[in-house]
């Protein structure tokens, strides 16, 4: 793991960016990743990111999750190099995954998702950046 990369919060609209922008925060990257179904919005905090993911449609996992729970955090994401050797040697371990195999994320990284049960009730996102 190289860092904490960002903290994914659950909003109905992206407006919701305003009581962080109100802090002193800016929307730096705002993206569309469609085989997530979502509209995502990125406010750098240090080294660190808050992502607002945004529900494109009824259906998608964000949607469900507000209409289970409520606007809130949603995940936390790892930055790693290397995502297969890590989703492998997970799996082995036993953890459950939700991914075995990266899917495309924001900002063209590959991603994938630990199942909650894996993270004492918290959604882990694992997160390699590609190289341009």
């Amino acid at each position: 793991m190289t860092k904490l990369d960002h903290i994914g919060i659950a909003v109905r609209s992206l407006d919701a960016a305003k009581i962080y922008e109100a802090l002193g925060l800016t929307i730096e990257h705002t993206e569309t990743v469609e085989s997530q179904g979502v509209r995502t919005a990125f406010l750098s905090v240090g080294d660190s990111s808050l992502e607002l993911l945004e529900p494109t449609g009824p259906e998608s996992t964000i949607a469900k999750f507000i209409e289970k729970r409520g606007e809130g955090i949603h995940h936390i994401c790892l930055r790693v190099d290397d995502i297969e050797s890590h989703l492998a040697r997970l799996k082995a371990e036993g953890y459950r995954l939700i991914n075995e195999s990266p899917v495309p994320g924001a900002h063209g990284c590959r991603v994938a998702f630990l199942h909650p049960a894996a993270g004492n009730g918290v959604l882990i996102e694992l997160s390699e950046k590609i190289d341009d």
